[in-house]
């Protein structure tokens, strides 16, 4: 288990109450930000801590690992300058009691910091710029102590889910965020052809699973080769591509449904070179049982040109596997 720290600031309200936390890709400026990047490193089961207005209003857990999300509806304008895509990980958050004014214990928490990238400073009070950070586990059991001493005993022994089970119905948000783009899709002005094409590849069917099964003849990680064990993938999601990338046969690769799932979620990916990459999140033994065995380099063949540039949005904005540590 690890633990972290959000600040939440002017979307308390929307992310406490809705049990999530949100944030941008990419500053402003289109930099990347540590305390963006630091999200993807959340695990189910995780421990996270929630400060607003100069206290800690209370914790949650940590449900699936994060994933890549439109930002949400019930901002509103808050935030509007922000990127519409961002990083989200739900988590089941509890109040306190009472609200723990950091400033009042200053003088026990200011010696518990993390050495680096800390969500508040020593004087108790939040450090401007920071969203989500990881903190000590002394500096976690102390504000339990003070806020909710009694899950205390509970966490000893406790075993973090490093990873969501493969579910048919999928994260509602990313459900509805295709849906709606589904949606959107059938009534828009265009060819029946087309927009039946289109619909069809979101579950990789149709016109792109034929065009990518033309030159993707296995799975490139377990090497099924028998077509009806085999789901053409986006691999720049449906849900984050143009009309034009959904139906790209360069966009695809024929993969096993739980390699799909680990390849859609951002529990691998691949080099260019066609070297495996394997999230340092994800949970080695459940891996290992559905075809990918991390402590084994292994590589999966060349990529064509269309292929590596998705591969490269892949990596970016899909992969558990924060920027920084590169």
């Amino acid at each position: 288990m690890r633990y972290w720290w959000v600040n939440h600031k002017q979307t308390f309200r929307q992310e406490f109450d809705g049990k999530y936390v949100w944030c941008p890709k990419r500053k402003t400026n289109g930099r990347i930000n540590h305390f963006y990047e630091t999200l993807r490193e959340i695990r189910g089961g995780d421990l996270v801590f929630s400060y607003t207005h100069a206290a800690v209003q209370g914790f949650g857990f940590a449900r699936p690992p994060c994933y890549s999300c439109p930002r949400p509806d019930e901002f509103g304008k808050v935030g509007n300058a922000w990127d519409d895509r961002g990083w989200r990980a739900d988590v089941d958050f509890l109040r306190f009691k009472s609200p723990i004014r950091t400033a009042d214990h200053r003088d026990v928490i200011g010696k518990l910091l993390p050495e680096k990238y800390s969500p508040i400073k020593a004087d108790g009070y939040g450090n401007q710029g920071a969203y989500f950070s990881e903190i000590p586990e002394p500096m976690a059991m102390f504000l339990l102590e003070i806020g909710s001493p009694e899950i205390i005993p509970a966490l000893k022994g406790f075993q973090s889910s490093e990873t969501d089970p493969i579910d048919d119905e999928g994260i509602p948000v990313i459900v509805d965020w295709e849906d709606r783009q589904q949606r959107a899709i059938e009534s828009a002005p265009l060819p029946e052809t087309t927009r039946k094409a289109l619909v069809q590849s979101r579950r990789g069917q149709g016109v792109f699973r034929k065009s990518v099964l033309a030159f993707e003849h296995q799975c490139r990680v377990t090497r099924v080769r028998n077509p009806d064990h085999l789901i053409a993938s986006h691999i720049k999601p449906w849900r984050e591509a143009t009309n034009e990338e959904r139906l790209c046969a360069g966009n695809g690769l024929m993969l096993t449904p739980s390699i799909d799932h680990l390849f859609d979620r951002g529990f691998l990916s691949f080099e260019d070179s066609g070297d495996l990459i394997v999230s340092p999140i994800a949970d080695h033994e459940s891996m290992i049982k559905m075809g990918v065995d991390a402590n084994e380099l292994s590589n999966v063949g060349v990529f064509n040109g269309d292929q590596k540039h998705f591969l490269d949005y892949h990596r970016s904005e899909i992969l558990l596997k924060p920027l920084y540590l590169d």
